[in-house]
This record gives C-alpha cells, structure tokens and sequence, in this order.
C-alpha cells in the first residue's frame, strides 16, 4: 500500500506493487476498450476545463504533454464549503493528497521543519471530481453547475 498507515498516512517509502488474478482478469478484458478509454477521458477532461474554468482554478497540462486524467482534480481556495455543497447534491469527491509529501512521516526525517509553502497550499487546496470514461454530458453540466453554486 505504498507504505500507507492509514488512509494518506506514510509512514514507510513503499511500492504498491501487486496484481491479484482478479484484477488481472479485469484489465485483459478491458484492453479491447483501452484505446477508447483514454480518448474518452482526454475529452471529457478537456471538457471540464471548459465548464469549470470560471468557477475553480484549474491544474495545467503542460504542452508538451498528455493526461489521461486518472482524477480529474481542481483547486478550491475553500475546499471545505467546495465539498460540502457537492455533497448536498449527492455529488461524490476525493482529497487524494491532504498533506504534501515532505509532511508525510516517511519522508519529514529527510528534510525536518522543512516548509514548502507551494507544496502546502496545493495540499488544502486540492479536490477531485467524479472522472470516469463513461461520464455523460449531462452528468458533467451538473456537476460544473453544483461546482459554481458551491463557489458563491
């Protein structure tokens, strides 16, 4: 579990590094679609960004990349009052990285009191929203719309 403790809580540098055979199973079933997957993701990202830019701040994808957005995630200066609403409208989210890694138990020994005051403020700030390659239009608009209700 990448020396997880609890949840977003490393204590240890590891590797998660397993595949059970049911998890196998999946993804050799799924690599007919993988192509498609990922055109899906890439687009419906690229649509969020279009929906959401006036409401949250937006993580760039450099030009001389690609993300096939394994989370689609934003920056919300009150993410407290961002997830809240969301979660009125029975919207799910994900703090993926509530502590940046020089915070973590496993890594502060290699830099004590150190303070990263960009890593930090990323760390409050970050808030995933539902990302999936089946995700309809319609279910984006709404999202977008509790996202900018949730922003006033």
């Amino acid at each position: 579990m990448h020396g997880e403790a609890g949840r977003y809580r490393h204590t240890r540098i590891g590797v998660g590094g397993r595949m059970d055979t049911i998890q196998c199973a999946v993804v050799l079933a799924k690599l007919e679609r993988f192509d498609w997957e990922v055109e899906r993701r890439i687009a419906i990202g690229r649509r969020y960004d279009a929906l959401l830019a006036s409401s949250v701040r937006l993580l760039k994808v450099r030009p001389d990349r690609t993300s096939v957005y394994a989370q689609y995630t934003v920056r919300a200066r009150d993410r407290a009052a961002l997830q809240a609403g969301l979660e009125t409208g029975g919207i799910p989210t994900a703090i993926h990285y509530p502590l940046a890694l020089h915070q973590q138990p496993a890594y502060a020994a290699l830099a004590p009191g150190a303070s990263l005051p960009r890593a930090e403020q990323l760390a409050r700030e970050v808030i995933s929203l539902p990302m999936h390659a089946y995700l309809r239009e319609a279910d984006q608009e709404q999202i977008a719309g509790a996202v900018a209700a949730a922003m006033r």
